[in-house]
C-alpha cells in the first residue's frame, strides 16, 4: 500500500507506550460515551461501541471504568454533548495533516489546534484541503507469533480485504470501510480478537522528508496534537529515511 510509512510504525509503537497514560483512557471514554448516545449500550447492535470496547480492552482499561462510562452515557439526558470535527492543514515540508477531534467547545479546540500548527511551522487550512490525499480504510492487525502468515492472508483476501502487509512481525489487513465489520468478524472467528481494529486514513502517496530539523518539527507537531485532550486521532503523509527515523 502506497501510504505505508515509517512514521506510522513509530506512531503505533508510541501508542503502546501511551497506553500507560490516563490521557488514552480519556479519549477512549469519549468514544464509548458518544457511541452509546448515538446507538445504544448493546455492542451487538452498535458496531461503533463494539470497536471502542475492543480498543479499551487492548489498552487495558479497567472493566469497572468501562461499565461506569456506559451507564453514565445511557442515563445522561443532559450534560456533555461532544461534537465530532475534522481539522486539516500542512506541516513543514508540505506534509498533509488531518486531525479528528471530539469536543464540547469547538472554539476552544480550534484555537488550540491552530496554535499547534503555527508553533511547529505549519498552517491550518480549510475543510477538504488535504483530505482528498487520503483513503478511508479499516485496519485489522495481528501478531504473527502464533499465526501462519499465508493462512491469515488467504482468509483476509477471501473475505474481501483490499491489501495485506507485514511489518515488525505484525500482519496488517486493510479493508474498505463498508467491509470492515464482516472481515474483522471472519478473522476473529478463525483466530482471536485482533490486537488492532480501527478505522483509519491512509495517504495515497507519501512525502519524503530529508531534513532532520523538519522531521523533528513534524514529530513534535504530531505529538502535541495527540497530547491534546480533544484529539482522537491524527493522520499524515510524511515519511523519512531509516537514518532520520533512528535519530528521532
Amino acid at each position: 500500500m502506497s501510504g505505508h510509512s515509517k512514521w506510522s510504525t513509530i506512531k503505533h509503537k508510541k501508542a503502546k507506550l501511551d497506553n500507560k497514560r490516563a490521557k488514552v483512557f480519556t479519549k477512549i471514554g469519549k468514544e464509548i460515551m458518544v457511541a452509546v448516545k448515538l446507538s445504544g449500550s448493546d455492542p451487538d447492535n452498535n458496531s461503533r461501541l463494539k470497536l471502542a470496547l475492543q480498543k479499551a480492552r487492548i489498552s487495558n482499561m479497567p472493566s469497572d471504568n468501562i461499565k461506569k462510562l456506559i451507564q453514565k452515557a445511557a442515563g445522561d439526558n443532559n450534560n456533555t454533548n461532544y461534537e465530532e470535527l475534522v481539522y486539516e492543514g500542512y506541516g513543514v515540508g508540505g506534509a498533509a495533516v488531518i486531525v479528528d477531534v471530539m469536543t464540547d467547545n469547538r472554539n476552544r479546540t480550534a484555537g488550540e489546534i491552530r496554535h499547534i500548527f503555527d508553533k511547529c511551522g505549519g498552517n491550518m487550512g480549510e475543510s477538504g484541503c488535504v483530505s482528498w490525499m487520503f483513503d478511508s480504510r479499516g485496519l485489522i492487525s495481528y501478531s504473527l507469533e502464533n499465526i501462519d502468515e499465508d493462512e491469515i492472508t488467504m482468509v483476509a483476501i477471501e473475505n474481501g480485504a483490499v491489501d495485506v502487509e507485514v511489518e515488525d512481525n505484525m500482519i496488517n489487513v486493510y479493508t474498505e470501510i463498508k467491509d470492515f465489520d464482516n472481515i474483522r468478524s471472519a478473522l476473529e472467528e478463525t483466530y482471536q480478537e485482533a490486537e488492532v481494529a480501527e478505522l483509519t486514513k491512509i495517504p495515497r502517496d507519501n512525502i519524503e522528508i530529508f531534513d532532520i530539523e523538519q522531521a523533528k518539527l513534524l514529530v513534535k507537531m504530531m505529538d502535541l496534537l495527540e497530547d491534546n485532550d480533544d484529539v482522537q486521532d491524527t493522520y499524515s503523509n510524511f515519511d523519512f529515511s531509516d537514518e532520520i527515523a533512528g535519530s528521532l
